[in-house]
């Protein structure tokens, strides 16, 4: 059965978010090298995003790479910016023909000058895009996130720019990496781990959370479909009664 069809397209998560595991052990339960899992990794990412912009997704965040993925093997870092590199000059043209604009959360600068410098392309030529925003999670690590936005924040308040009293939910969303998105709808992590990972912590406090055991190479449209179907089965009551979202 086509899943798409039973999808309701009034119900969608305006922000999708995906942790994309598994690539290495993938390649490992083949015999392969993990450099091949992570090159495979990224047809079921293109894959996904055509996927979700077809559907009417407005906000897709996948976490390519973490703060701590700093400390693999330093080959593998290398094969993972090479496959990133890669991958942003290929996947141009997808997203011109999907009229979909590229974002990048993260600490930027500690990617090397040749991935800075393709990420920042393909981001300045697909600025004008408007049917759905691709955010890549690039040397991305929650705390380290609100840790900035913390010193930000007090660095206001000690030069007078913002009051104590002024500081909520708002202001600290103002200070993040995803100021212009919404609060995570749906996250998504396959490979049967059921963690977060250090991923958009303070964004996913009401997300729905999905896991699956299929690793993200794997991973396919219809995988894509069922969660989502999971997802429009939920009540989502955000702290009130079933009786009060009536």
């Amino acid at each position: 059965m086509d899943l798409l069809n039973t999808i309701d397209t009034t119900n969608l998560p305006k922000h999708l978010a995906i942790i994309m595991d598994g690539n290495g052990r993938w390649a490992k339960q083949k015999g392969l090298l993990r450099a091949f899992g992570h090159e495979s990794g990224t047809k079921s990412v293109k894959k996904i995003i055509e996927a979700s912009a077809k559907l009417g997704i407005q906000n897709l965040t996948l976490y390519a790479f973490s703060t701590e993925n700093w400390n693999r093997p330093k080959l593998e870092v290398e094969t993972l910016m090479r496959v990133l590199i890669n991958s942003l000059k290929k996947e141009l043209i997808t997203l011109q023909k999907n009229n979909i604009k590229l974002n990048a959360i993260g600490n930027l600068e500690k990617l090397p000058q040749s991935a800075q410098k393709e990420l920042l392309d393909v981001i300045n030529k697909t600025k004008d895009n408007t049917k759905m925003t691709l955010t890549l999670a690039l040397s991305y690590g929650s705390r380290e996130e609100l840790v900035t936005a913390v010193k930000n924040i007090c660095s206001k308040v000690k030069n007078n720019i913002i009051s104590i009293d002024a500081i909520d939910d708002s202001i600290i969303n103002e200070h993040l990496y995803t100021q212009n998105l919404p609060d995570v709808d749906l996250l998504i992590r396959t490979s049967g781990e059921h963690r977060i990972s250090n991923f958009l912590l303070w964004q996913i406090a009401y997300a729905e959370l999905y896991f699956t055991d299929i690793l993200w190479p794997d991973f396919k449209e219809q995988d894509l479909y069922e969660a989502i179907i999971s997802y429009q089965k939920r009540e989502r009551r955000f702290g009130k009664t079933s009786e009060q979202i009536k």
